[in-house]
């Protein structure tokens, strides 16, 4: 067995257990909520199939829905995530790099990775907290979770990044 499929499958029962017993009951001060398991989806190297990526993530995505009692909302998200992310990466990084790229703070650098990371991430909460409230009534309360858990899920993923680098 593939040593990288080993290291993807840990990562993905990783993130799913900690998000559904820990991180789904935090709510700072009634809107943020870290949604971590969106690293999972920003995690994939560049050489990895599109399809690949989105069966990995809309499974990721099931799971959490079917933890955290938010039914599609996360499984959703997560593929629209996962179409989007080999586009994003191909605008990062550099022609003459090699193909198979590991999006990281390491390979891109601090401020770029910061960036991509927190494209990705706002399009998840955009898309998440959309389909939740499915409607514009409170948009206040809207715009807030959409601002605020995407500050706290983008804290969350550069320590993880920057965890897994050493």
């Amino acid at each position: 067995m593939n040593i990288d499929f080993l290291k993807r499958l840990l990562l993905f029962f990783g993130l799913m257990l900690l998000q559904a017993l820990v991180l789904t009951h935090v709510h700072l001060f009634g809107v943020a909520t870290p949604l971590l398991y969106v690293y999972f989806a920003i995690s994939f190297r560049h050489s990895t199939s599109k399809w690949s990526m989105l069966i990995w993530c809309f499974l990721l995505g099931l799971g959490i829905d079917v933890f955290s009692d938010t039914p599609g909302l996360a499984a959703g998200s997560m593929t629209l995530v996962a179409a989007v992310q080999p586009y994003l990466t191909e605008l990062f990084i550099q022609r003459d790099d090699e193909e198979d790229v590991l999006p990281c703070i390491a390979t891109f650098g601090l401020g770029k990775y910061t960036l991509f990371a927190l494209i990705l991430t706002f399009i998840y909460c955009l898309t998440f907290f959309t389909l939740e409230s499915f409607s514009f009534f409170n948009w206040l309360h809207w715009l807030l979770s959409i601002l605020t858990s995407t500050a706290l899920t983008l804290l969350l993923v550069l320590v993880c990044d920057n965890m897994r680098r050493s």
